[in-house]
């Protein structure tokens, strides 16, 4: 990993793309902390209004350490409100006037109950950009039922088709709904925004469900299936589209990923290999036909990967001009080098443990780049800087926290 703390697309005092754009930030979890993680990296003012737990996230720790909340709260402010406390939503209401976003992700009609509801919002502020997160949608017959991340890649046809045939689906290992979701989301913000500000429009709600995001980034699913009437099957790492393509394994008990998509490619791989004859063979000539004999491919190209070792495999198919590449464990990924020299992986500032380790901020803006300027907050550590500006004093805060309609101070939850 790098040494030190290294920050050099970050001058202090220099001005972000996204400065001045306050959001006010509801949500739970991973969907929303990710939209907001990407408006904070480039400068918004990202305030997470916390419960006296504080963000679910803060509870999902290695070793005691809340390494999600660390990575996913970076550049925000965290102002502590207990909600359920009338004195609490109206602070809320108070501040909806500077924001330009409102971001929440509450089960469906919960923000209506709290007397939060888009209809209060946008009387307070009528240019507020309003991102409702949910599992299903605002409307609907599921509107109302949980919708975890995991439901969702279930639901959508991901795990359907994700996997080997012979096995059970395969849900992901990471969490790809609410990713997918979020990043989603902040385009979307951002396009409202744009109305806001640029063609005098007024502000919006934005229905954001984890479900139709991913979705939509299956591809042609819905329309390969109206035409074929074919369920896409579970090809482990193989393609139905093109071949070879697939995960091969090496001398050392390693992997490797090769991809031909293209028919020059192809043609090239079974060069390289010494196979050039079965660029000549009806089986192999052309994509369809290896598509079709993709096992026995496979077995050819799978048994000149065994002979070397995943490094080995890497240079020799490089030199060949083929589209090669090494599958990486996390160990492997903090040692490469392009992985170092573009700070893939760096160390920045934290407050508990001097310095964490982060990825870097996506995408990388070559006038206006984005950077990691602050540390995940503690629970209302942003308390009396926020509420200085409702002209909340030293005796009214005091008063304000007896009540227990603000709090600062501890997180919940246990060891992941």
């Amino acid at each position: 990993m790098t040494a030190g703390i290294r920050q050099r697309d970050y001058t202090p005092g220099a001005k972000a793309p996204l400065a001045g754009v306050r959001v006010l930030d509801l949500s739970r979890l991973v969907a929303g902390n990710t939209l907001t993680q990407v408006l904070g990296d480039f400068g918004a003012e990202v305030i997470k209004v916390e419960p006296p737990a504080g963000d679910t996230l803060r509870g999902w720790k290695v070793k005691d350490v809340e390494t999600n909340w660390k990575i996913y709260a970076r550049n925000k402010k965290s102002l502590g409100l207990e909600l359920r406390k009338p004195a609490a939503r109206k602070l809320l209401l108070d501040l909806v006037p500077s924001a330009q976003m409102f971001v929440e992700s509450f089960r469906v009609g919960t923000l209506e109950k709290m007397g939060l509801g888009p209809d209060v919002l946008l009387a307070r502020n009528p240019k507020l950009v309003i991102v409702r997160i949910s599992g299903w949608g605002q409307s609907g017959p599921y509107a109302k039922r949980p919708g975890f991340g995991t439901l969702v890649e279930g639901m959508s046809g991901f795990a359907s088709f994700n996997g080997f045939g012979d096995r059970e689906p395969v849900l992901p290992p990471i969490y790809l709904a609410d990713t997918i979701a979020g990043l989603y989301g902040a385009s979307g913000a951002m396009i409202a925004l744009r109305e806001v500000e640029l063609n005098g429009g007024k502000g919006q709600v934005i229905d954001l469900p984890l479900l139709d995001p991913i979705f939509a980034v299956l591809g042609p699913q819905a329309a390969n299936y109206r035409l074929n009437g074919k369920v896409k099957p579970r090809t482990g790492s193989r393609s139905t589209t093109s071949a070879p393509r697939n995960a091969y394994r090496t001398k050392d008990g390693l992997y490797v990923c090769l991809s031909a998509s293209t028919q020059k490619m192809a043609e090239r791989v079974l060069r390289s290999i010494g196979r050039d004859d079965l660029n000549h063979d009806p089986r192999y000539m052309t994509n369809a036909a290896r598509v079709q004999h993709a096992p026995d491919l496979d077995a050819i190209i799978g048994a000149f990967v065994a002979e070397r070792t995943q490094a080995e495999n890497v240079a020799f198919f490089e030199k060949a001009e083929v589209t090669i590449g090494p599958i990486y464990d996390v160990r492997q990924i903090l040692e490469d080098p392009h992985i170092l020299e573009r700070e893939l992986v760096a160390d920045y500032p934290d407050s508990e443990m001097g310095q964490f380790p982060m990825h870097h901020v996506v995408p990388r803006l070559g006038g206006t780049p984005a950077s990691i300027r602050t540390p995940a907050p503690s629970i209302g550590q942003h308390n009396r800087a926020l509420l200085n500006e409702l002209g909340i004093d030293d005796a009214a805060y005091a008063a304000l926290k007896a009540e227990g309609a603000v709090t600062e101070g501890g997180a919940g939850g246990g060891e992941e």
